[in-house]
């Protein structure tokens, strides 16, 4: 009787252990993970440009986490091989170009030379019209996002007098000249030619309230020209894994845009409840 009494307290804490372990690591994978920059301090070059490259994917979506970033592309190779493929080629351009033409080292671990590189390689596949595994396509890929690179290190000091950040200005601009010198008939890098103004798509689809409920995280998928529900659940994942609010933030604004849109094309088709079936 003795033994068992003096097993269970013991039992008790080992539970307790392992429960204050889990929580702990979860909690260090959380956030900016500063303590793991740290650790990456005296390591070889190729696995700190890794971390910095996981950094710039997360990126992506405001967040700063490496272990995100991790999460965020195998998402994306899981909804696209090739489009993962052009995003990782994209972002280790740019982020090898700020570092060979000298941008703050802070600025460059911290991957925000490398997110506008991977958004343009990502654009880039998405309005291609050459299909998958398009090999001609990884040069622009590589000049967009040198070019990114560029475009931010001399827009940085010019918006810093107004207090405002670069953010994805450059992928804009890049990827706005890119459909300008390109178009559906180049022999080259051909792409979808652009719906002429005024003319928009007729929608006789009505949408239910499971694609409704779809749509939300299908919206957060988008910021990567993610179409596909799984992955783009992961991409939420990674970014409730940094910070719970930037993932509910993510959320609120999906749905309000999938709302909006859905009242949208239901008043050019009718009621809303005749729209949308429950």
């Amino acid at each position: 009787m003795w033994v068992e009494e003096k097993a269970k307290p013991e039992s008790n804490r080992r539970t307790v252990g392992m429960r204050q372990h889990f929580v702990n690591g979860l909690v260090y994978c959380t956030g900016d993970m500063v303590h793991f920059s740290q650790y990456m301090e005296d390591k070889a070059f190729i696995f700190q440009l890794v971390e910095w490259s996981m950094r710039g994917v997360a990126r992506v979506i405001l967040a700063n986490n490496p272990l995100s970033g991790v999460l965020i592309l195998g998402a994306l190779v899981w909804a696209s091989p090739w489009q993962a493929l052009l995003g990782t080629l994209g972002l280790l351009t740019s982020t090898l170009t700020a570092v060979i033409i000298g941008q703050d080292s802070e600025e460059v671990s911290g991957g925000l030379h490398g997110f506008n590189g991977m958004l343009v390689s990502l654009l880039m596949g998405v309005f291609s019209s050459a299909g998958d595994w398009f090999w001609w396509l990884l040069l622009p890929v590589c000049l967009g996002g040198a070019t990114s690179t560029f475009l931010y290190s001399g827009l940085a000091p010019l918006l810093d007098k107004w207090d405002l950040p670069v953010a994805v200005f450059p992928f804009n601009m890049v990827i706005l000249l890119y459909l300008a010198c390109t178009g559906s008939s180049n022999p080259y890098f051909p792409h979808h030619p652009a719906t002429p103004l005024g003319e928009l798509e007729s929608n006789a689809t009505q949408l239910s309230l499971t694609q409704l409920l779809q749509g939300v995280p299908l919206g957060v998928g988008q910021i990567y020209a993610c179409e596909d529900l799984g992955p783009s659940v992961l991409i939420l994942g990674a970014t409730l894994l940094y910070s719970p609010l930037l993932g509910s933030h993510a959320l609120l604004g999906s749905g309000a845009g999938t709302i909006r849109r859905s009242v949208s094309v239901s008043a050019s088709q009718g009621p809303v409840l005749r729209a949308v079936r429950v």
